[in-house]
């Protein structure tokens, strides 16, 4: 079963048969309905259309054919409000090549073609008799890398997918099969270290974490590019999490399919920077686990020695998570990157500080930080920086051993995990990302399901973060 599915995001050429997609603000009706709609005056009116974000009217020719259509761009506060919101507009376009006409301006046009894009996005492995319908095709706007945009909404489609697939499906095995077919495609050098190899290469805690499944835990490396800067990312692959002997409730196992959204969220990333050819040498390492209950599996108190040195303390079971990325990011670390980035769906405390859509990020650089934000802009991929706040470090210090998983102290859960993983980094420029990697309903570019989070902003990013 091929999992990093062959995608189909292209845009229109221009041809006769295009047609016209005229967006406008609400103040510019006016202007409109007095000249180039002038004919469809009567008919806007009359169907109560204002211009609101993502507002659609087809606009009938004269023969009673579709000559065009209509759409709001809705108010500065509207658009602020919600990113991507010309694509309710695309949603209800008949099939057919479409041409935006309107005054925009270049970040209008480029998030109005990267919601055009990522509204094309089906997830339907599951119901392979349902006709997929004809979608509307966009002529790229004039002055826009087409390349870029592509492979944007390219590697959000492979992120989705692995997301929104099963455990049953998207084990480690299935996520190993995702790995070794993306490098396949860039010609990228793969490792995969698997099951007691793991203890025999000093990886104690994935195997600890991973060792409870039937499915071997494994920690995955792929390596592209020999020169410029050296660029490691890290994903956590929690392919499922029951929480182990600290079992989750039902309720709270109904999302862990996305526990490995982070190994979700850095192939992705990974695909957009090979397939773009950026400068750098990159890495990739997923340590992908199921945190499952059986005889083998970890148990509370237990005390871990991690391959950096520190032993851990196990106080949960449910906080598995920083133990495998822990192991991992030691290893990237012995490679002397230059910057060092880690990815995961590792805490319901992200969630509660800042919602579902937002990605909280932690760094102590204050240059990564501002080439991030200028890159979540450019890219239509918010983030929001909490702190490594070092007053709480002693928080992840139990006595009976260097560190704990999970202190019981009741507050600032994201942080206390974030100087967790922190510990095992030294030397490169490190950024860690909290996700949530879950759309919880339905938004413009957005089906409600798994999403990527970060990714983008730090594509657009990158050149700034590693001068490039």
């Amino acid at each position: 079963m091929p999992v990093a599915r062959p995608l189909a995001f292209t845009f229109a050429s221009r041809s006769p048969d295009t047609r016209p997609l005229h967006v406008l603000r609400p103040e510019e009706m006016a202007a409109f309905l007095a000249g180039a709609g002038a004919r469809w005056a009567g008919w806007l009116t009359a169907t109560g259309f204002e211009a609101g974000l993502g507002e659609l009217r087809l606009l009938p020719g004269a023969d009673g054919s579709l000559a065009g259509a209509v759409a709001g761009l809705g108010s500065a506060q509207a658009r602020q409000r919600q990113r991507f919101g010309l694509a309710k507009a695309v949603a209800g376009l008949p099939a057919g090549d479409w041409a935006l006409e309107g005054v925009l301006d270049p970040s209008e046009r480029t998030e109005a073609a990267l919601a055009w894009l990522l509204s094309g996005y089906r997830f339907d492995r599951y119901r392979p008799a349902r006709k997929a319908p004809a979608l509307p095709r966009l002529v790229c706007p004039e002055g826009l890398d087409a390349n870029r945009l592509i492979a944007m909404a390219e590697a959000e489609a492979l992120t989705r997918d692995l997301i929104n697939t099963p455990a049953e499906d998207m084990g480690p095995d299935e996520l190993e099969a995702a790995f070794l077919a993306l490098a396949g495609v860039f010609g990228a050098e793969v490792k995969v270290i698997r099951s007691d190899d793991l203890l025999a290469q000093n990886f104690p805690m994935i195997h600890a974490v991973g060792r409870a499944s039937p499915r071997a835990p494994r920690l995955m490396d792929l390596r592209w590019g020999s020169k410029g800067p050296k660029l490691t990312l890290v994903g956590k692959g929690v392919c499922f999490d029951t929480g182990g002997l600290n079992l989750k409730p039902s309720s709270g196992m109904n999302l862990m399919k996305k526990d490995m959204g982070g190994a979700a969220t850095v192939m992705g990333l990974a695909q957009m920077v090979m397939g773009l050819g950026l400068p750098v040498q990159l890495r990739v390492l997923v340590p992908a686990v199921e945190n499952l209950v059986s005889g083998t599996s970890i148990k509370p108190k237990d005390i871990l020695t991690s391959r950096k040195g520190p032993t851990v303390e196990v106080n949960d079971t449910d906080a598995e998570g920083r133990l495998i990325l822990a192991d991992a990011l030691a290893y990237a670390c012995e490679g002397s990157p230059d910057v060092l980035i880690s990815m995961a769906t590792l805490t319901g405390a992200a969630r509660v500080a800042v919602g579902p859509d937002l990605a909280p990020y932690y760094t102590d650089d204050a240059a990564l930080a501002a080439a991030l934000e200028a890159g979540a802009k450019a890219g239509f991929d918010p983030v929001w920086r909490l702190p490594f706040h070092d007053a709480y470090e002693s928080v992840i210090e139990p006595g009976i051993a260097d560190l704990d998983n999970a202190p019981g102290y009741g507050f600032a859960g994201s942080v206390t995990a974030a100087l967790f993983l922190r510990r095992f980094v030294e030397g490169p420029r490190y950024m860690h990302f909290d996700i949530y990697g879950h759309t919880p309903s339905d938004q413009p570019a957005r089906p409600k399901g798994g999403v990527g989070q970060g990714a983008r902003a730090i594509l657009e990013g990158l050149p700034a973060m590693m001068k490039l």
